[in-house]
């Protein structure tokens, strides 16, 4: 055994993404864009994804940049929570 300090990593995943929608209570709409090549022309293509998220504190607006955490099942589409907001909409 040694002393070294074994680090655990987080099982949720991390995305980040634009609020689209923030009319809910407790909810916003994320759109997340992954950007994928193509498997057969090789053109990079970009896929959007439209996440619910989980804002207790009603912090973010339509048009910040969010990041994302995966979190267990709170309603029947939202599966992710509002971790931190990494820019402010202008």
């Amino acid at each position: 055994m040694s002393d070294e300090v074994e680090v655990k990593k987080s099982a949720q995943k991390i995305r980040e993404g634009i609020v689209i929608s923030d009319s809910m209570t407790d909810t916003v709409v994320v759109a997340v864009i992954e950007r994928v090549r193509h498997p057969r022309y090789r053109k990079t293509v970009q896929r959007t994804k439209k996440l619910y998220a989980h804002d207790s504190k009603f912090e973010a607006r339509v048009g910040d940049t969010v990041r994302l955490e995966e979190t267990r099942p709170l309603s029947k589409l939202k599966r992710w929570r509002v971790v931190e907001i990494v820019e402010r909409a202008r």
